[in-house]
């Protein structure tokens, strides 16, 4: 079997999209021919190929029938779409690119961003919603014009939310300009502070958002780390923040990825290095292709070092990687509907070795599988950026490979359940900031440590009534999305 060490990425969200296909005017490759790559792409590489009947080998037998299919298409992304194996159950994560320039980007945290990540929440019976920040980053429009994690929104582009606008009204978060409308809450009456209106940058953000060391709790020094992507850019910033665990020689950890959908397994591995006391080269994870592609299955073990790469994906050097010796023989994860992938690796990965990996928060979303991107390159099976069709950007992001750890365990497409769970957002009203020892899902894990149980330590819930709601619009295909690059093909 084959070792490869190579990054895999994985999309935050990005508001930076184009289509090169509809608006490049210096385009000259026909659609048939675009329609060729999507479909001799897929019939190739795609996961659940086999149970595509339209993927079938003998589809491309008959040529004049084949040009004729592809012909039904009015665009590539029609086509890529109609061969997606059961979108709404099975396959939720593949998708088509535009521009797969913009897509590197997107894959190395370089988008077109306000910096907030939202939560919605219907406040009551009447259909009342309100957004909380959940998150703001640092140096983004967000935080220039004084937006923190917590604050309370009812109204975007003037325009108060309920649950009859909702889905129409949360699409306006997505303009490069937004105004947004923020109130506070006292006996569940939203009282009217100020607009705020900000427009989107290029933004670059540092995953390593936050660490912090309790000093007593229970008797323990307590390591906590906000870790927002895995992103193989900042392979030495997550390595720096694990020297000073290590120099604080903490006994216990606590691991925050409630809004990390994933990212480079290869960091996920060095992540899983850092924490696992008795990292070794034991298996971390098992990558497996379909049956046409089996050659390609690989594995990811412990490391000792890692890569360091810069914002273009090079590699610029090496680091020994900082392990933690001194912590007992459990882990403490924060999770949520927001973690996925990559991060659902770490749970999953470090089960087979860790006696106790308590997950705290609620079900984590539930991803086991991951991607290439696919570019119009036929002489490279299409893996090849090097060597595709100079005349569009177009490219394809289908899933191709489904994850194992040590044990051959993947059955996770449900995701993970919390061993204590707790609910964010019905708290909306009294959301406190990362790090805070009394913010309700660290205070739980805390607690734990401490040998307090979560019912009686918890504050009071912030409202008798709340219903959480997701943002359609922004559960785009770059969120939580696992991909590989053609880097892991090399021998």
């Amino acid at each position: 079997m084959k070792y490869f060490k190579a990054p895999i990425l994985l999309v935050t969200l990005a508001f930076l999209t184009t289509s090169c296909f509809e608006d490049n005017d210096d385009i000259t490759t026909s659609t048939v021919d675009i329609n060729d790559f999507v479909w001799k792409g897929m019939n190739s590489w795609y996961n659940w190929q086999s149970q595509v009947s339209d993927l079938a080998d003998t589809k491309d037998d008959n040529n004049a029938e084949y040009q004729a299919y592809l012909g039904q298409f009015d665009t590539p992304n029609d086509l890529f779409n109609s061969l997606i194996y059961q979108p709404e159950v099975t396959d939720r994560f593949s998708w088509f690119i535009d521009d797969y320039i913009v897509q590197q980007q997107q894959f190395q945290g370089i988008s077109l961003s306000h910096g907030i990540e939202y939560q919605s929440v219907q406040i009551n019976n009447d259909g009342d919603v309100i957004i909380y920040v959940r998150h703001v980053a640092d140096n983004s429009p967000a935080s220039a014009a004084n937006i923190n994690r917590g604050d309370i929104i009812n109204a975007i582009n003037g325009v108060t939310v309920n649950t009859t606008n909702f889905e129409d009204i949360t699409e306006s978060l997505f303009d490069e300009t937004v105004t947004l409308s923020f109130v506070s809450e006292s006996g569940g009456t939203l009282t009217f502070i100020e607009e705020k209106t900000i427009t989107a940058v290029v933004l670059v953000e540092d995953p390593v958002f936050l660490t912090k060391v309790f000093d007593n709790i229970n008797g323990k020094k307590v390591g906590y780390l906000l870790y927002n992507a895995f992103r193989s850019s900042y392979n030495d910033e997550l390595n720096d923040a694990f020297l000073f665990f290590k120099n604080e020689n903490i006994e216990e950890l606590i691991l925050d990825l409630r809004i990390n959908s994933g990212g480079s397994v290869g960091t996920s591995a060095y992540l899983a290095s850092m924490i696992y006391a008795g990292a070794g080269t034991d298996r971390f994870a098992d990558l497996k292709f379909n049956s046409k592609h089996s050659d390609s299955d690989g594995f990811y073990d412990f490391q000792n070092t890692l890569n360091v790469y810069d914002a273009n994906g090079n590699k610029t050097g090496e680091q020994a990687i900082n392990r933690l010796n001194t912590l007992s023989s459990r882990l403490y994860i924060l999770i949520s509907g927001n973690t996925a992938s990559a991060s659902e690796m770490v749970i999953n990965g470090l089960r087979p070795f860790i006696d106790n990996v308590t997950l705290v928060g609620t079900t984590t979303y539930g991803k086991n599988v991951g991607s290439i991107t696919l570019y119009d390159s036929p002489s490279s099976d299409y893996i090849e950026q090097s060597t595709a069709n100079p005349n569009h950007l177009n490219a394809m992001q289908p899933i191709v490979f489904q994850i194992f750890n040590k044990n051959g365990e993947s059955d996770y497409t449900q995701g993970f359940s919390p061993d204590i769970e707790v609910k964010e957002y019905e708290f909306w009203n009294a959301i406190l900031p990362f790090g805070d020892e009394n913010e309700a899902v660290l205070k739980a894990a805390l607690d734990d440590i401490r040998g307090v149980t979560t019912k009686s330590s918890i504050a009071k819930k912030a409202a008798s009534f709340s219903k959480e709601i997701d943002i359609k619009a922004l559960d785009n295909k770059f969120e939580r999305d696992m991909y590989i690059d053609s880097d892991y093909f090399v021998k």
